[in-house]
């Protein structure tokens, strides 16, 4: 099954992504960069707000290839109690400094590495984030004024990356300005997850409001596609 994960600001939009079908709940500030971090203190209540019903993560903010930086502001996120936590990780000679850092917070928390297609995307990198006991693997977008994820990566791209992730073990995502038009051609290339944030607001943009009927749509388009998917399979089989 792939599932939708809805990125939410505060906990009053973390109960409307649960009541309207969201599988995994993610916190982050829209308004701070591709992975912003919101306080400690709203993910928390964030956390407590959701009870349990569903899954949660929480971005660690948008930080250079700096092992220290990323380790410390991963630590912190990890503290209020989400599920996962996702890091973005550019491309870079300093990639695998980072990945090794991380690797103690791997170790004991589900972590998350998200590149981004309009940053380059570094395949050679997920054998070392499997090593280094990453749970999964994410594609989003940096620049969310520059285009959707299908604007900078084609889907015969986008499959070579589930692919990969997938055969190493790593849970695979995809996400980045993602419109319910592109959940029936995402779906097709099985990744885990599909994540959302803007799609889900009221009309103005991904810093509004979470709508509760655009997240039913979201959960609707995601339902058909996984139906059409799997009568696919049968009939090929």
């Amino acid at each position: 099954m792939i599932r939708l994960l809805a990125s939410v600001q505060n906990a009053e939009e973390a109960d409307i992504a649960v009541r309207g079908g969201a599988d995994i709940i993610d916190f982050k500030d829209p308004a701070q960069g591709a992975l912003g971090a919101l306080p400690a203190d709203v993910i928390e209540a964030g956390v407590h707000r959701v009870a349990r019903r569903t899954p949660t993560s929480a971005t660690a903010g948008d930080w250079p290839l700096d092992p220290v930086a990323l380790a410390q502001a991963a630590h912190r996120v990890a503290a209020t109690g989400v599920d996962f936590v996702k890091l973005g990780l550019l491309a870079g000679a300093a990639l695998a400094d980072c990945i090794e850092a991380l690797a103690p917070l791997a170790a004991r928390h589900r972590t998350v590495a998200v590149f981004f297609a309009d940053r380059g995307i570094p395949l050679e990198a997920l054998p070392a984030l499997r090593a280094a006991g990453f749970a999964g693997a994410m594609i989003d977008t940096f620049d969310k004024s520059a285009g959707s994820l299908r604007d900078h990566l084609d889907d015969a791209t986008l499959r070579v990356f589930v692919e990969r992730a997938r055969g190493l073990g790593l849970m695979t995502g995809l996400a980045g300005s993602l419109r319910l038009a592109d959940i029936a051609p995402l779906a097709a290339l099985g990744p885990d997850l599909l994540g959302f944030r803007g799609a889900l607001c009221t009309p103005g943009g991904r810093a509004m409001p979470l709508a509760l009927e655009r997240v039913r749509a979201a959960r609707a388009a995601l339902d058909d596609a996984a139906s059409a998917r799997q009568s696919q399979r049968r009939t090929a089989t």
